[in-house]
């Protein structure tokens, strides 16, 4: 791992450690400004592309990206593999920033982006689910990607895993950093409905 990268990923996790785990990803137009749990950390586009790979979308995938910045994994699967895309966020002024990259890449059609509650998201349509979050926010939201996901769906996450409860059935890595890959199964359904 390159040091720029050690660091970046060293300083997510620590970020991690201090911020309580149980925060909601809420926010509305309307709600007062709120600390944002996860720090705004964009992909490098050559993990984008990484990660896009081992998850094999293509144009019949519709994608969900949980914290999805400026955009760039959703606007790379539009433009890049034809796929459809929403992209959730926290941070009003990232949303923004996403629907400009998306009309700018001509893709605003098939790039949907929207401020929300990841833990309040009806994400069940998604074929692929791509996340940079912290390995906090990874295990609390594990049991709603095996409650919402359909068997068979991607799941990807840059630089942090689900914890032990879930192992990655496949890892990669770009330029040091890691991107870990699960499909859901039905023992993951029948775990969530125990």
């Amino acid at each position: 791992m390159n040091p720029q990268a050690r660091r970046r990923t060293l300083l997510l996790y620590a970020a991690s450690l201090l911020l309580p785990a149980g925060r909601a990803f809420a926010q509305t137009t309307a709600a007062p400004a709120r600390h944002l749990d996860v720090p705004y950390v964009p992909t490098p586009q050559s993990v984008v592309d990484k990660m896009l790979d081992l998850a094999q979308v293509g144009k019949k995938d519709v994608l969900y990206d949980l914290g999805c910045g400026d955009g760039r994994i959703v606007v790379t699967a539009a433009k890049e593999r034809g796929a459809r895309g929403t992209g959730i966020d926290l941070d009003p002024a990232r949303i923004a920033e996403a629907k400009d990259n998306a009309k700018r890449a001509g893709v605003a059609d098939r790039a949907n982006f929207r401020v929300g509650d990841l833990f309040e998201t009806d994400f069940s349509e998604a074929t692929v689910v791509t996340l940079y979050l912290l390995p906090t926010v990874n295990a609390k939201l594990r049991p709603q990607l095996w409650k919402q996901l359909k068997v068979g769906t991607r799941v990807v996450s840059h630089a942090f895993d689900m914890g032990p409860e879930w192992p990655p059935e496949r890892t990669a890595e770009v330029e040091g950093r890691k991107i870990f890959y699960w499909t859901i199964r039905e023992a993951n359904k029948r775990e969530v409905a125990a």
